[in-house]
């Protein structure tokens, strides 16, 4: 692998907490997180009881991760939280509770790491007022670059009209945001072991997440919005041109977007999270070289283990060398290259 002089920044890596705090809501059996010993270097992360999943100390451990992204070149990581903690299925106030702590966590990490990582936070969208106020505190407050969230909140899509009011505030407070598949559907239709779930269910649900943004018209709404997809978008470079074609046929799918799918798909960011150097070319293509970032998924076992490597394959010219590794994600991030 060719070493990237700036240093390559990757959008797309997760954190968990070292430590979860005590749930002192007034519910009973609500499903908290906490976390308890597991194999060398590694933790369980619990809900209700039972392991929900373990974790590694690099989900938490800065020291360790930077040793990595020194043997990887990358120059910078993009933290957001394990898509199972953006807690959804807790009551509003609970999760609001719990989020507040992780995305202090993540801010603490992003203030003592000398520009190596950056922050996402989380916020509890299933009561959207809620939502307002934690997005208000991870953006004004702790001065994160913006939020993770899923592609649906408990089975309603991201581009269904009760989320008008978070996108207003995103787009007002500049804040990049970054959709990661959770609980998908379409399960039901999958043959084989659960973890096939990340393998074929999560790229159908961003795909359908993304769709549902031009649909429903955040996009044209709110065309400054920088949003990113990961897992190169999933389905929807696929599901797109069929999208186009609706669009130009159905005078019912044109009532409500005066621009074209492809014209507005072109506003979204990707990353590079999908295994081989030719599909990151259609990225490119499709999309715009100007759209597509790196992601990792570090550290899990998913993770693509040398994304720098993979970019380096498309034998780019170094300009877009450039905007692929680093410059992409700087304006994602709504920051000044190397700033």
């Amino acid at each position: 692998m060719t070493n990237c002089t700036c240093g390559a920044v990757d959008v797309h890596t997760h954190f968990v907490p070292e430590h979860f705090p005590a749930y002192i809501g007034k519910g009973t059996e609500v499903p908290w997180p906490s976390i308890v010993p597991a194999q060398p270097c590694h933790r369980h992360v619990m809900v209700s009881g039972k392991v929900y999943r373990t974790v590694s100390d690099r989900t938490w451990d800065a020291r360790a991760r930077i040793g990595d992204m020194d043997d990887l070149a990358i120059g910078a990581q993009v933290l957001s939280p394990m898509p199972e903690l953006l807690s959804y299925w807790l009551d509003a106030d609970d999760a609001a509770v719990l989020l507040r702590y992780i995305n202090e966590e993540i801010a603490a990490l992003v203030n003592n790491s000398a520009g190596r990582f950056f922050g996402l936070g989380a916020i509890p969208l299933q009561d959207v007022r809620h939502a307002i106020a934690e997005l208000d505190y991870v953006i004004n407050v702790l001065k994160l670059s913006g939020v993770e969230i899923a592609g649906n909140i408990n089975g309603t899509p991201i581009g269904a009209p009760e989320f008008e009011p978070f996108w207003a505030a995103v787009e007002t407070w500049n804040a990049a945001v970054f959709i990661h598949p959770l609980r998908p559907t379409g399960m039901d239709r999958i043959v084989g072991p659960k973890n096939l779930e990340q393998v074929l269910a999560f790229p159908s649900e961003t795909g359908m997440a993304l769709a549902s943004l031009i649909t429903g018209g955040v996009l044209e709404r709110h065309p400054n919005l920088r949003i990113a997809a990961s897992h190169g978008g999933g389905s929807f470079a696929s599901l797109l041109p069929r999208l186009q074609h609706g669009w130009a046929t159905f005078p019912n799918l044109r009532e409500g977007m005066s621009r074209s799918p492809s014209e507005l798909s072109r506003l979204l960011y990707f990353d590079s999270l999908v295994y081989e150097a030719e599909t990151i070319t259609t990225l490119m293509r499709r999309f715009g070289e100007t759209q597509v970032l790196v992601g990792s998924d570090y550290p899990f076992a998913i993770q693509d283990p040398d994304p720098v490597g993979r970019i380096e394959q498309l034998s780019l010219s170094e300009s877009h060398r450039a905007l692929l590794l680093w410059e992409n994600a700087y304006r994602w991030l709504g920051i000044s290259a190397g700033g």
